[in-house]
Order: C-alpha cells, then structure tokens, then sequence
C-alpha cells in the first residue's frame, strides 16, 4: 500500500534517511533531525513532500520529493529526492509502486516530468529504473554548492541587477 506520509511517520522517515545513507557510503553527512522533517514536511507552508510504502501497517518504504519547474516545458514536475526500500523488503514491488504514484500525480496535476539521481555505483538501482523506461541524462553533470563555499559565495551577492554576482546567478555569465 502507497500512502502520503503523516506527521506521525517523521520517525521512520528520518530512520530510513539514515538507512538510505548508510547504503551510499555517506552516513557521516546526515544532519537532518526529525525536527527539521516535521517542520519541512507538516510546517506552515511545506516545500517537500512523502509518500510511504507499507505492508500490514510496517512502513517497508518512503519517497521523499518537491517540485521542480522546466523553463522549456513550461510546467512543473516532481523532483524525487530518495527513494528508499528498506533490504528486506525490496523485490516486493514497493520501489515501483512509490515511483508510479509519483507519476500518476506528475500526470493528474499535468506536470511534465519526474527527475532523480542515482549513483553511478548503484547497479541494481539503474538496472531497476531503466526496466521502467527511465534514462539516464548521460550529457548531464550534476554540481551542488553547500558548507563554506555556498556560504562564501551568498556573502559575495550584492542583491541589484546588472553586477557580476547577479549575472552569474541568472546565468547571463559562462
């Protein structure tokens, strides 16, 4: 069974984040707390979204999400931030069943499309998506800033259109 997620799965939600995280190699680097869970996800005005896989009432899954939007398409779409089954549960056809909830609601609302990463090291994971018919953006390269230099480079913002700053946050700069 696929179901929005409610305040009262913040717990699992933020085990199986750590669990996700584990699996990647990446443990260390969680700081989510289930503080910040509930307020992003059940706060005033929440950006992020979940959905949970369950069987006779055990959470075995979680999809975690948020809009994107595509200048070209001129639409929304969803972003899938994790995707998680926990091991003993996998093969059970949660990890479909959560990404075609999230496509029913990309056709439902008329959003254009459903986007994630995958790491290049996850075999089974994009042997899994791409039996669903995904593809992988090869000529694609993701970058991400965050700690000090993102915090370094919002220092450096002079908030007025036309300076160097502003050019190269609207992409007007190579």
């Amino acid at each position: 069974m696929i179901r929005t997620a409610t305040a009262d799965d913040v717990p699992a939600i933020a085990a199986m984040i750590r669990e996700l995280a584990e699996y990647e190699k990446a443990g260390h680097e969680v700081e989510a707390t289930e503080e910040h869970l509930h307020r992003a996800l059940f706060g005033d005005n929440p950006a992020v979204f979940a959905h949970m896989a369950e069987t006779d009432g055990v959470v075995e899954g979680f999809a975690l999400w948020f809009l994107n939007f595509s200048t070209w398409q001129g639409v929304h779409g969803i972003y899938l931030e994790d995707l998680y089954v926990r091991p003993g549960a996998r093969g059970r056809g949660h990890g479909r069943a959560l990404l075609a909830e999230l496509a029913r609601i990309c056709d439902e609302r008329g959003y254009g499309r459903l986007d994630w990463s995958v790491l290049d090291w996850n075999a089974p994971s994009i042997a899994f998506y791409r039996a669903l018919g995904a593809a992988p953006m090869d000529e694609w390269t993701g970058f991400r800033l965050t700690g000090e230099p993102l915090r370094q480079l919002g220092g450096s913002a002079t908030g007025t259109a036309g300076s160097a700053a502003g050019d190269l946050a609207y992409g007007r700069r190579a």
